[in-house]
């Protein structure tokens, strides 16, 4: 693929593969949640924290994350829908966080959460689509991803 800028404007290095690495579903109740996939559906975690767990679904991967935990990390108001969850993908540098962030914008996206240092240790940003779809752009790609 062409990274440089084209016709369309897009800049060097801002566009966005067309893939992606993780979906993120907020829950009410992680414990329950976790009982559903994991009991009900016979789920194997790959990796499970006090406040996320992952599933890997093929090449992609599943997280449940408390609801209102997700919705402050995406920076969202109180009447986030119901239904709320976020896509992400994970890319190669902190720098190519900024710069597909900076072009999502420029595409029109809205800016929900502006790239920062995680509390796990790798670097991400939110943008809204113009329909309001959630991504996160983050680094790094982690080992689950593999």
């Amino acid at each position: 693929m062409d990274d440089s800028a084209g016709g369309d404007g897009v800049a060097k290095g801002a566009t966005m593969e067309q893939r992606l690495n993780l979906i993120t579903l907020a829950v009410a109740d992680l414990a329950r949640a976790r009982r559903f996939y994991e009991a009900g559906l016979g789920w194997t975690p790959v990796q499970a924290e006090e406040s996320i767990v992952f599933y890997r679904l093929g090449g992609l991967i599943l997280g449940l994350f408390p609801r209102e935990e997700l919705r402050a990390d995406a920076r969202q108001g109180a009447a986030w829908g119901q239904g709320g969850f976020t896509l992400a993908q994970n890319v190669d540098t902190r720098e190519r966080v900024d710069a597909i962030i900076g072009g999502a914008v420029a595409a029109g996206a809205t800016l929900q959460k502006a790239a920062e240092d995680t509390p796990w240790g790798g670097y991400s940003g939110y943008v809204a689509d113009p329909d309001g779809h959630l991504w996160e752009i983050a680094w790094p790609i982690l080992e689950i991803m593999k």
